[in-house]
């Protein structure tokens, strides 16, 4: 039951209050899941789901922003979305492009782009890599845009870049073999150089990663929300950071 908006706006207030002085994380980790779900329930097309599903991105971005949290990773395509039909697929992809630009053109956010864009048409992966090139200098809040992302494949790729490094360098693979640690693969991963997410979460009420940033995430906490990813406000993103800020985080310690 949605509350009467004056009740809702001081219900809000109330909710960030409680937030002042908190342990909030350093990267938040959003799997944007439900846009066709959210789009059925209203009788509206895929499409007009996965519209609203991006324009909720920056408003999102907009409430992280002054809390100080450094680094967002949305997931926005994963590589097992790619099996979609070619209609769905098509028009996905033409969103996410848009997407993509008009964070970029906002000059708020460094982006970055994580995911297998060779997997991707040649025309969004350029335009990709243009939009992230073009915020390489902004300051601030570090955004992760990963498309065409899938946690095996990103580990994969990770051991890969390392030995082939390697490889160069004259190792044998006998030496690699005796050699190769952790930390090894955590400098090759998509996110190195940045935190690791200390709090994940997924949308529409699906309680699952779906192989999200599965090695960053390992001491991650998770949060599942219920509302589809369109219909995710500002009070649902304080209720993820209250909960994060109440849970005692051991990492196995």
């Amino acid at each position: 039951m949605r509350l009467p908006r004056p009740l809702y706006r001081l219900y809000e207030r109330r909710l960030a209050a409680t937030l002042v002085g908190a342990t909030l994380p350093r990267h938040v980790g959003v799997i944007l899941d439900g846009n066709r779900r959210w789009a059925k329930s209203f009788g509206k097309t895929a499409v007009t789901g996965h519209r609203q599903g991006a324009d909720k991105i920056a408003e999102f971005l907009g409430w992280a922003e002054p809390l100080g949290i450094e680094v967002v990773t949305l997931w926005m395509l994963s590589t097992d979305n790619l099996a979609r039909s070619a209609e769905e697929l098509t028009n996905l992809l033409d969103i996410i492009e848009d997407a993509v630009r008009d964070l970029a053109d906002s000059g708020r956010w460094r982006l970055r782009v994580v995911g297998r864009l060779d997997l991707l048409p040649t025309r969004l992966a350029a335009a990709l890599r243009e939009a992230a090139e073009r915020t390489d200098g902004v300051q601030g809040l570090q955004v992760n845009v990963a498309v065409g992302y899938g946690g095996r494949h990103e580990i994969a790729d990770a051991v890969r870049a390392y030995l082939t490094e390697q490889a160069k360098n004259g190792a044998t693979l006998a030496e690699l073999a005796e050699s190769i640690d952790v930390e090894h693969i955590a400098e090759h991963l998509y996110t190195k150089g940045q935190p690791d997410p200390e709090l994940v979460i997924r949308t529409s009420g699906e309680q699952r990663i779906g192989g999200f940033l599965m090695w960053q995430s390992a001491h991650s906490e998770f949060y599942f929300c219920e509302a589809y990813w369109p219909a995710f406000r500002r009070v649902d993103f304080l209720r993820a950071l209250r909960d994060y800020s109440l849970r005692e985080r051991r990492l196995g310690r």
